[in-house]
């Protein structure tokens, strides 16, 4: 049995979507942050010593890390759904998703968040940053403008990933300037396996229920 060590408000909630749509049965641990830090509790460390969630077990197998984690429970449980034939060439355009949502397009939002933080000392920085999240929320819009999914017209593990930078850039109110992948958004949230997800996971503040 798969074991998903979940963090309310976090990004291991994706990994409890993918589960749902691969309809793979799995135990669920659930952790709280602090009310007043955000933080995620020390008991998080005694399986990640980063004290950071998704994190799964399965068997002797133990990953933290949520691209990794898409990788293998596609791999391993996926039966070949939810991705391409890996002698595709399209193959080689998931996996550059799967990499692009927290190497690239995730960066510049959690700066806008914590930047964000500083006040007025963080206003020389802004405009880099909202520069950034423009060039990166642009280069998705346009990647969806003529299909519902990342690779076309169905979903992938691509899209899974990519789904934590949609949700949060909605919540930061930056997806006005890009009815496409607003559309997206609304389209993975709408999905029967993204509102199981949320009603086993309890709290999620990034998704309209």
């Amino acid at each position: 049995m798969i074991i998903v060590h979940h963090l309310n408000n976090s990004r291991s909630q994706r990994i409890l979507w993918l589960l749902e749509e691969l309809a793979i049965p799995y135990e669920l641990k659930c952790y709280q942050r602090d009310p007043k830090t955000n933080l995620a509790p020390p008991e998080l460390k005694a399986i990640n010593p980063l004290g950071k969630s998704p994190i799964i077990e399965d068997g002797p197998i133990t990953l933290i890390e949520s691209g990794a984690i898409v990788d293998y429970l596609i791999r391993r449980h996926g039966q070949g759904r939810l991705q391409p034939d890996s002698s595709t060439p399209a193959y080689d355009k998931y996996v550059q998703w799967l990499h692009f949502a927290e190497g690239s397009a995730m960066l510049p939002l959690l700066l806008n968040l914590y930047v964000g933080r500083l006040g007025e000392a963080g206003k020389p920085l802004q405009p880099r940053i909202d520069s950034e999240v423009t060039n990166y929320l642009s280069y998705i819009d346009e990647a969806l403008s003529h299909c519902d999914y990342l690779l076309g017209d169905e979903l992938s593990g691509a899209d899974i990933q990519l789904s934590f930078v949609g949700d949060v850039a909605r919540q930061f109110g930056k997806l006005g300037p890009y009815p496409h992948f607003a559309a997206w958004v609304d389209r993975t949230q709408a999905r029967p396996a993204y509102q199981a997800a949320l009603a086993k996971g309890g709290e999620y503040a990034f998704a309209r229920r």
